[in-house]
């Protein structure tokens, strides 16, 4: 599991400091690509280019638990959930500070080639990387 931290900023909510809905689906989307970053060792997107696959989302599946407020600090918790031979499903958590779940989502995504973007299997070393953080 990665944990990536995020305060929640004043544009990030409505006029009564409540995260906006669509900026949950932002938070999980950065917080995977954060993971990535770690797993590739390298800016995600970026990395993937040079390493000839791309990652677009297949599936998202969000839920609500709590409400979020402005200047609040989420941790957020990434674990791989499922690895398949063209994609593979991170899970993530955010937690308040006060260890309350405030949301959870679950984000798949597809490997395409670079180039040509074609389906293409998961790479070795993304697979092993992926297995570590299962």
């Amino acid at each position: 599991m990665i944990t990536v931290k995020r305060k929640v900023l004043f544009g990030d909510c409505d006029p009564e400091g409540i995260v906006y809905t669509p900026r949950f689906s932002s938070f999980a989307l950065e917080a995977t690509h954060d993971a990535m970053a770690v797993l590739l060792e390298g800016p995600a997107i970026a990395r993937m280019k040079q390493l000839g696959f791309l990652t677009p989302v297949r599936a998202f599946n969000l839920e609500f638990l709590s409400p979020v407020t402005w200047d609040q600090e989420l941790s957020i918790h990434v674990s791989v959930v499922d690895i398949g031979n063209h994609s593979f499903t991170f899970q993530t958590k955010g937690f308040l500070d006060n260890g309350i779940l405030a949301f959870t989502a679950n984000i798949t995504y597809v490997t395409l080639s670079s180039p040509e973007k074609l389906k293409t299997p998961l790479p070795g070393y993304l697979r092993e990387a992926l297995l570590r953080v299962s």
